[in-house]
């Protein structure tokens, strides 16, 4: 007979005291963690709790008993269910004040370091429409809320085109309205559900893997320029018609699009970069600026996806670096190149190394567009080519900058940077957890000088932080 699982307590009449990990805030009941999502410092809510363990439990509200004073009302229709923008009902001066102490908590608890006094973060220039890039998923089956579920609530059309919702890889929560980017992007989105559904479109499954409709990608310049690409899954005779009318559609209804590009996509996940993409009109690329500097864009490249704030991320990250014309600068994990030729005209020589091999290519046309001829860039596993062969054919780096992947740095990697032994480490971070870890395994030969971190997403947990090591 299986064991009957025990119902979990209602916690009642608690006051939400901190901010926490991963967008929730916390609360303490008898000594016990709680951490709740959607509720703010000075709350005061009913508590169901949602699963235990021995230290902590998660919980989520089930009555508001007090609102605190400093919540604020969300604008987006889909704050509480979309779960993308979780602070949205927390000032954003706040946001701030907790993203400082999280960049704090972590280097100190995990990297148990010494730090220099950290700078207060930068905020971003725009905390909504500040995003150049949004992915949407396509499906048949769109997501019902539990209050939807309860009351029966029953839809004429389950079909969606919206984000995908945690713990349900099968179902899109259906978007009406976004604020991350230029309402542009709305009127894109929304057209292509409408024209699909007037026009027997089918719409993705993804258990049965059929379906003409699977993705969208939109992306944005600081030039004007607009980049479209959808994913389609073509099955039947007819699907590239289908596909080929639904994308003149758009090329007529939105002449802002000046890459509009599509790809046929039959493997199991929505990943494209190994898959080959085709232009229905315009170019294969937009065009971003920084300075004076021109960057080429394409579907699979990496490009910093907050435009303005990323000017201020690499600003701060080539002041620290304090490059002169003599040095050889090394920057890991390159992408297309940003920051590469960002620092280049202040350097001698740039070596940039990076996974992907187009945004290697892209990183070389990068140079080619400004003119720039001190950069070399090479494509591949960064434990695999940063060896110290490598070192010695291209030259022992002066400065290092790194912006590597959420994971942080592979341990190889880190050892042939102490065998290196530049002068300077500039480390750029999207986790400073990850950060923390591989500044404690830098710590033996260098000192960390600076601390500043640098808001690149308003209403997120997540925070950018950039790290001056200096040899001991």
């Amino acid at each position: 007979m299986a064991r009957k699982k025990k119902s979990l307590p209602i916690l009642e009449n608690i006051t939400i005291t901190d901010i926490a990990a991963e967008g929730k805030s916390l609360a303490r009941v008898n000594e016990m963690v709680v951490f709740v999502p959607f509720t703010v410092p000075g709350d005061i809510v009913d508590l169901q709790v949602r699963r235990k363990r021995h230290s902590y439990c998660e919980a989520e509200v089930i009555r508001f008993i007090e609102e605190s004073p400093l919540r604020i009302a969300p604008p987006c229709p889909h704050f509480g269910i979309c779960g993308g923008c979780k602070w949205q009902n927390l000032p954003y001066e706040e946001q701030l004040k907790a993203k400082q102490k999280q960049v704090k908590d972590q280097l100190m608890r995990i990297g148990k370091i010494d730090l220099p006094e950290i700078r207060p973060i930068l905020g971003s220039v725009k905390i909504y429409e500040y995003r150049n890039k949004l992915e949407f998923g396509c499906s048949n089956k769109r997501w019902l809320t539990r209050e939807q579920i309860e009351t029966g609530e029953t839809f004429d059309n389950m079909n969606a085109i919206g984000f995908h919702i945690n713990g349900a890889f099968d179902k899109i929560l259906p978007i009406g309205q976004c604020h991350l980017m230029d309402n542009l992007q709305n009127l894109i989105r929304n057209e292509i559900f409408d024209y699909a559904c007037k026009n027997d479109i089918a719409f993705f499954d993804i258990r049965g893997q059929k379906g003409l409709l699977r993705d969208i990608m939109v992306r944005n310049s600081n030039t004007g320029e607009w980049m479209v690409l959808i994913q389609f899954h073509f099955e039947e005779k007819e699907d590239p018609q289908k596909a080929e009318r639904m994308l003149q559609h758009l090329a007529d209804r939105f002449p802002e699009i000046t890459s509009l590009l599509y790809v046929d996509n039959q493997k199991c996940n929505d990943t494209f970069n190994d898959l080959d993409i085709k232009v229905f009109k315009g170019k294969d690329h937009i065009v971003e600026m920084m300075e004076d500097l021109q960057f080429k864009v394409g579907p699979k490249s990496f490009y910093q996806t907050n435009t303005e704030q990323a000017y201020h991320l690499y600003s701060v990250a080539r002041d620290l670096a304090g490059i002169t014309s003599k040095d050889t600068v090394y920057d890991l994990y390159t992408g297309t190149g940003t920051i590469a030729n960002f620092v280049a005209r202040q350097a001698r020589k740039v070596v940039g190394i990076e996974y992907v091999p187009e945004a290697i290519e892209d990183a070389k046309i990068n140079s080619e567009i400004n003119k720039i001829s001190n950069t070399l860039f090479f494509a591949g596993d960064m434990k695999d080519i940063l060896t110290d062969e490598f070192i010695a054919q291209h030259g022992t780096p002066d400065v290092i900058i790194t912006d590597p992947p959420r994971a942080g740095m592979h341990p190889a990697v880190i050892e042939t940077i102490l065998q290196a032994h530049p002068k300077r480490i500039v480390y750029v971070s999207c986790n400073p957890a990850t950060q923390a870890r591989d500044l404690s395994m830098l710590d033996g030969a260098y000192r960390v000088e600076a601390v500043q971190p640098v808001d690149m997403f308003p209403h997120t947990p997540h925070v950018e932080n950039v790290v001056l090591l200096t040899a001991r």
